[in-house]
């Protein structure tokens, strides 16, 4: 077994949409990116890619290349998911927070880990997604962006 963590950060800007878990959330505002932005996704996939001692999404996914731009984040997930077959691993388990005063996640969460678990190619009881609030205080506090969290557990494939 191997474990990773993960950990992104985006700024919310006008006229872009909200993605987070690979679901379009309805706000006023959205993350900025190089990619679609999604905090969730950027993050678990620096939890695998932790795992797998394979650095990071930056080194993976450079934002000075510009076939990655507005990309949707799923399918950098998706990529990561083949490099983690690859190894030989599957997911044990993730377990991820999100960090955002607004909008509400929880009415999300069950569609984000429904995706996920497609992607991942693991059942979605392997996937646990948790939102909280900052009460305000911080940059996701005052509404400038949102981040997230994640922690990945690598099983090796036996055959």
């Amino acid at each position: 077994m191997r474990i990773g963590i993960g950990y992104d950060v985006h700024k919310l800007a006008e006229n872009r949409k909200l993605i987070i878990g690979g679901i379009e959330i309805p706000y006023d505002k959205g993350l900025e990116g190089h990619s679609d932005a999604d905090v969730l996704i950027h993050a678990i996939i620096d939890s695998i890619l932790g795992a797998m001692s394979k650095r990071d999404i930056g080194y993976l996914f450079p934002d000075t290349d510009d076939s990655f731009k507005d990309i949707d984040s799923k399918i950098l997930l998706g990529n990561v998911v083949d490099l983690m077959e690859y190894a030989e691993y599957k997911i044990g388990n993730i377990d991820c927070v999100i960090i955002a005063q607004s909008p509400k996640m929880s009415p999300y969460i069950e569609q984000m880990q429904e995706v996920l678990s497609y992607i991942l190619k693991t059942d979605m009881e392997n996937i646990n997604i948790k939102a909280t609030t900052t009460e305000r205080l911080g940059f996701e506090g005052k509404g400038l962006g949102i981040s997230a969290q994640a922690v990945c557990l690598l099983e090796k494939i036996i055959k």
